[in-house]
């Protein structure tokens, strides 16, 4: 059970609320597509011990792993039809109605974790994403975790350049499945859930999900030889937490703000736990019996190449994609000054 950040508990006390243990008024059922893991059993389970504080035990979330209250990749319908009063989801798996959703979740050339959290929270990003979702879907959304840099590949196929990539059978979702296959590979989605044993059995020949400690306790490093690093399909993202309209209408604006909070407090604290635990789990990926194969950079810059085409076809005939990828564009322009005071991480003092 994750520990109640005191960091949340004492911003709950500075807005004025409820200090004392109450009985659960509000009983909110929450879908998400995750059989288990890090996602479903810290970040869901964190979000929703943040609700509960802050609206001094008036609403309880009982979560669901993926499949119980509707498709594991559809957990939007499940919001929007009432099905689930509200979720933890990852948007890319909406790529299929509308692409503006693979520029929210993360994707390749994208911004990094701490980028991303700075676009969002500072760059305006998080209005677009509220905005865009309720336009869209006709859910509100807002982030509540994030995602870090992900594994490239858990591969049966040494990949390392783009013609290793030719003809390989890769499961993943959103944006890279499009970008993939204009690459050469042959692509499936499938939920996480089926992953490992699509490896084992050789349904497919390589599958990205997640960062390294999202993967260590999938077992994917069990049943593929190759861990393909750096993760350029996905340098950073989020996921999101959804409520369904009715639901949020139903609530006054400082219970709106509250939630709005918990995820912004699930964002960072995400981060942090998220970001220390991959550097344990890639060490044990290194030390173990795993090879480490390292991208060619020409296959990245071919990647880098790939994604701006994509990018820009998309833009001139989608509105709102071409709305976040101006915002997102303009951010990365600010951003490039970093490197010009800032030491690469690692360095410092040695």
């Amino acid at each position: 059970m994750y520990r109640k950040s005191k960091i949340a508990l004492a911003i709950g006390l500075s807005a004025g609320l409820a200090t004392t243990a109450a009985t659960a008024e509000t009983n909110w059922r929450m879908a998400t597509p995750w059989s288990g893991g890090p996602w479903l059993e810290r970040d869901a389970q964190m979000f929703a011990d943040h609700v509960n504080d802050l609206s001094g035990g008036e609403i309880e979330i009982e979560i669901f792993p993926g499949g119980t209250l509707g498709s594991a990749l559809k957990v939007t319908n499940s919001v929007k039809s009432g099905v689930a009063d509200i979720s933890h989801n990852y948007i890319n798996y909406d790529y299929g109605t509308d692409p503006t959703t693979a520029l929210l979740a993360g994707h390749s050339s994208g911004l990094t974790p701490e980028e991303f959290m700075m676009w969002m929270y500072q760059g305006g990003g998080v209005e677009l994403y509220e905005e865009y979702r309720r336009e869209m879907f006709d859910v509100v959304a807002f982030p509540c975790a994030i995602l870090g840099t992900e594994i490239f590949l858990h591969s049966n196929k040494r990949v390392e350049t783009l013609e290793d990539f030719q003809g390989l059978r890769l499961r993943t979702s959103g944006a890279w499945s499009e970008i993939a296959s204009r690459l050469g590979a042959s692509t499936v989605v499938m939920s996480g859930g089926d992953i490992y044993s699509a490896l084992e059995r050789g349904v497919i020949d390589a599958a990205e999900w997640g960062s390294p400690e999202m993967n260590r306790p999938t077992g994917f490093q069990e049943v593929a030889q190759y861990v393909v690093v750096p993760g350029v399909h996905q340098s950073g993202g989020f996921l999101e937490c959804q409520v369904n309209e009715e639901v949020w209408n139903s609530l006054s604006e400082d219970e709106q703000d509250n939630l709005r909070l918990a995820g912004k407090l699930s964002v960072f604290e995400s981060w942090l736990a998220s970001s220390y635990d991959d550097l344990d789990a890639y060490e044990e990926l290194v030390s173990g019996e795993n090879e480490i194969v390292h991208l060619d950079q020409d296959f990245i810059d071919t990647i880098y190449e790939e994604t701006a085409k994509w990018e820009d076809e998309y833009a001139e005939d989608n509105e709102w994609f071409a709305r976040v990828l101006e915002s997102q564009r303009d951010f990365k322009q600010t951003m490039s000054a970093w490197p010009e005071y800032r030491l690469p991480i690692g360095t410092m003092g040695r």
